[in-house]
């Protein structure tokens, strides 16, 4: 058995796709379910010798996993290694009662339900399906079914959005009391049709961007959630019940673990070298029929590019960088600078020198990252 302890399997069909999404998706396509998680079994077949004995986390992401038909979902469930933390993404609208028994029937322990905003003319904007009760109605359903650890995406900067806007989306998701948020700036991909659609309204949200970012930490902190990633946040101390409930799964990426990932678009890091799925839904059915590999992009990961992506990821955490893990990344004299400015900080305990950023260099996050990449 190999060592690899982080698996991520996509699975692409979604009943629509929303215009500012960039993901590998595919509308409908119900009559090739089957035939993607065969291919997909096959997939991971093949690579099963990497991955260790003891599999940490299973992600399953899309696209929208519980759009994909139910037979084929708890199929593709049942054959996936155990894990202690088996999390499926979900948007609210295909949050069915059979949905829910066959997730809890199969073993899953935490759920990201997409919710995005729960203004009915933001949503509309985002070209979501799911309504402000979908999204009640799912986390209630979930919660009857015992599922204690339900994830929450929000998304700001959105177009018409305002400041009371967001702190309507905020108020209305801790009621909910979420065990985890994650709450992401829109990013729409220009020569999209939602940048041809919105793009002055764009400009004047990315003005807003930092005043959002700044109320969104603001609220969820002082509601008791740790901000332990730029993005992310979850419930500590006694309302978190003695639980870690940061996203096990996504600190595998931001610790620069190794991990398999599965699927069209799927990527993987194994022993220096980065994999890439080809995004075509037909090549990877077909190749992975025959008895082949995906077709797949290969790209080497050399010391000083494993040293720059720790640091660029390290920092967005909470938790300090061992300096002698970037130190082919890190550049010494803005290292100084940056702690003269109190957007760095520098410590030293039994592993030597560590960097974080400080509560005011993350508000500034990527910059202050950029500054200290040699």
């Amino acid at each position: 058995m190999g060592s690899v302890r982080h698996l991520y399997v996509h699975l692409p069909f979604c009943a629509h796709r929303c215009g500012y999404c960039d993901f590998v998706t595919v509308v409908g396509r119900s009559g090739q379910h089957g035939a993607y998680v065969d291919a997909l079994l096959a997939e991971l077949e093949q690579e099963r010798h990497v991955l260790a004995d003891d599999v940490a986390t299973v992600f399953l992401g899309g696209g929208t996993p519980t759009f994909t038909e139910l037979a084929e979902l708890e199929r593709l469930l049942r054959a996936l290694p155990s894990a202690s933390e088996l999390t499926v993404e979900a948007n609210p609208e295909t949050v069915t009662p059979d949905v829910v028994s066959s997730l809890r029937a199969a073993g899953v322990t935490r759920v990201s339900l997409g919710a995005q905003s729960f203004r009915p003319h933001l949503l509309e904007t985002l070209e979501r399906q799911a309504s402000p009760d979908d999204v009640r109605r799912a986390v209630h359903s979930l919660r009857d079914a015992g599922f204690d650890n339900i994830s929450l995406d929000l998304v700001y900067g959105i177009p018409g959005q305002s400041s009371s806007d967001l702190e309507s989306d905020l108020t209305e998701a801790l009621a909910l009391e979420p065990e985890h948020l994650s709450c992401y700036e829109l990013e729409a991909k220009p020569g999209t049709r939602f940048t041809h659609a919105h793009g002055d309204e764009l400009v004047r949200q990315g003005d807003a961007m930092e005043g959002y970012f700044e109320q969104v930490v603001d609220t969820l902190c002082t509601a008791g959630y740790r901000w332990y990633e730029t993005a992310n946040f979850c419930l500590e101390g006694r309302r978190a019940r003695g639980r870690d409930l940061r996203a096990s799964h996504n600190l595998g990426y931001w610790h620069g673990h190794d991990y398999l990932g599965v699927g069209i678009g799927a990527v993987s890091t194994l022993a220096g070298v980065r994999r890439r799925n080809l995004p075509s839904l037909p090549r990877y059915v077909q190749a992975l029929a025959s008895g082949g590999a995906p077709p797949r992009e290969l790209e080497p990961i050399d010391a000083a590019t494993s040293a720059r992506e720790r640091l660029l990821l390290g920092l967005r955490l909470d938790e300090p960088v061992v300096v002698a893990d970037v130190a082919h990344a890190l550049d010494r004299d803005a290292l100084t600078r940056l702690v003269e400015l109190d957007l760095v900080e520098v410590t030293t305990n039994g592993r030597g020198e560590e960097i974080r950023l400080t509560r005011r260099g993350r508000f500034l996050g990527g910059g202050v990252t950029a500054e200290l990449m040699v």
